[in-house]
């Protein structure tokens, strides 16, 4: 369960952060605000590799993201090993990405989303659980992935991986 997030924004996400804190308190959550508080122009990379490096190191159970359209924070910060940021638009977005992808770090766009949605995805984030079973194989596959991109090798799946019939 998550109880101590990291939270950061740029400027496009500045009123969304604020709303989003308020809400965390309220509801128990320790919170640590790694963001930035006015709407002067700063660049997005920065906030992004706080909180996911917080959540990479696991000083942080979880991270929440905002900018314009959460596109660049996800990008950012999932350059980071472990971290496996979600850009979510809806309530069922957020549920299934912490259900089968155990996403560790919401993206939200505090321009394209208005409060209400980014109140029932945050809900929905924050109140799944992931489900494990069949969904370890893929999460398996990633950490295969990030390990080879680290390394610099090529990517190969591990032979004994049922690909499905997509496979080549």
């Amino acid at each position: 369960m998550l109880k101590k997030i990291y939270i950061g924004n740029d400027h496009g996400g500045v009123e969304t952060k604020n709303m989003i804190v308020q809400y965390l308190r309220q509801h128990g959550f320790e919170v640590m605000n790694v963001g930035t508080d006015t709407d002067d122009i700063v660049r997005y990379p920065y906030y992004a590799a706080k909180v996911a490096n917080a959540v990479a190191k696991k000083e942080a159970d979880g991270g929440i993201l905002i900018c314009s359209t959460g596109i660049g924070m996800s990008l950012m910060a999932n350059k980071f090993k472990g971290v496996r940021a979600s850009v979510c638009t809806s309530h069922y977005m957020a549920m299934m990405t912490r259900r089968h992808n155990d996403s560790n770090v919401l993206c939200l766009g505090g321009k394209i989303t208005g409060p209400f949605e980014i109140m029932d995805i945050l809900e929905a984030w924050l109140t799944n659980e992931y489900e494990g079973g069949r969904h370890n194989i893929s999460l398996e596959m990633i950490r295969l992935g990030e390990a080879a991109m680290i390394t610099g090798n090529d990517f190969q799946p591990p032979q004994d991986i049922d690909l499905g019939e997509q496979a080549d």
